[in-house]
């Protein structure tokens, strides 16, 4: 099991009051369902952050030479995966 440490969080009333809602409707307590918004959100941030380096990394790849595949191109080849 991973060490855990205690963080404190301040929401203002009408949130905490939405996560305690929440959390009797999902039958968990208020800690499991901020833990796990706080997983999702990290998740989904971290996949945009590696789109977004991706991306820099495709320009700056194309910058320097050039290369690229048109939208054509790019159809006719998923097509191709398409058919297997």
């Amino acid at each position: 099991m991973a060490a855990t440490s205690t963080t404190s969080l301040k929401l203002d009333r009408a949130v905490k009051e939405r996560v305690n809602r929440l959390a009797t409707l999902r039958r968990r307590s208020p800690h499991w369902l901020m833990r796990e918004a706080v997983e999702q959100y990290l998740e989904r941030e971290e996949k945009r952050e590696q789109l977004r380096e991706d991306a820099r990394a495709a320009w700056a790849g194309y910058q320097a030479t050039g290369l690229h595949v048109t939208a054509v191109e790019a159809d006719a080849w998923l097509a191709k995966l398409e058919k297997g």
